[in-house]
């Protein structure tokens, strides 16, 4: 009998492997909704639906592995991340949805956020000033006009799989929908800044890297009490705070 392993689990929602299948729990519909919307949609890979019975969703299993994981050794080939590159691109180059994703929040909303969020770092002594001082002005260049792309809003190295420099699926599309293609690039390089120039190779298009590296510094300073507060840790090393002490 396969055993049941866990795989990502807090307060929010959790994801099990059993065997080939993935049973994730989420107690919001919406996110599920969201996700199965959007594989329906996007022109690149996805996980086979199994079977849907709220609050369970059931995916086959990928082959191939990830690239690597945040605070952890990055793996594949220049050539596997740059496949990685070319599916983000096609992926951003696909229609439009409907909805606005995670990647799409307007600048006002973010940098209310973003703002309250620094100081809160601050004021409970979480973050010296001074790093949060410098991540925030590194941040103020993501917070720019942006054309609409199809994003996958939070398009971390542990949701695209790659097999023989091939990507073979990308998972977890809950906050899918319009968005800053930059924030995708961002996210997936995320501890991973030595292979950005091979992913953008695949992506075949000039970026701006210093909104890339904005991205970095904002996404890190908006998730670290999260993470905290979830059973995460954002102090081991490559993770988060680590992102952020690479600015000063």
């Amino acid at each position: 009998m396969d055993e049941v392993e866990v795989v990502v689990a807090h307060s929010e929602r959790a994801t099990l492997r059993v065997g080939d299948v993935f049973l994730k729990v989420d107690a919001d519909q919406a996110r599920i909704d969201v996700e199965v919307e959007a594989m329906a949609l996007v022109p690149v890979p996805t996980p086979k639906v199994l079977w849907r019975k709220p609050p369970v969703l059931a995916l086959a299993a990928l082959p191939g592995t990830t690239l690597g994981r945040l605070g952890g050794p990055a793996t594949g080939s220049p050539a596997g991340w740059a496949a990685a590159g070319a599916a983000i691109r096609k992926l951003h180059d696909a229609p439009l949805p409907a909805r606005t994703g995670q990647a799409g929040r307007s600048v006002a909303a973010v940098t209310a956020e973003l703002d309250a969020e620094c100081a809160a770092l601050v004021a409970n002594g979480m973050l010296p000033a001074d790093l949060v001082a410098r991540n925030r002005q590194v941040a103020e260049a993501a917070l720019r006009p942006w054309t609409p792309a199809f994003t996958h809003g939070d398009l971390q190295i542990a949701h695209v799989f790659v097999d023989d420099d091939e990507v073979t699926g990308i998972i977890d599309w809950s906050e899918a929908g319009q968005g800053d293609a930059l924030h995708d690039l961002a996210t997936f390089t995320l501890g991973h800044e030595e292979h950005l120039a091979d992913v953008l190779v695949g992506y075949g298009t000039d970026v701006d890297l210093d909104v890339i590296r904005a991205w970095w510094s904002l996404r890190s300073l908006l998730v670290v009490r999260w993470l905290a507060e979830h059973g995460f840790d954002p102090f081991a090393p490559g993770c988060e705070v680590d992102v952020l002490r690479s600015r000063m």
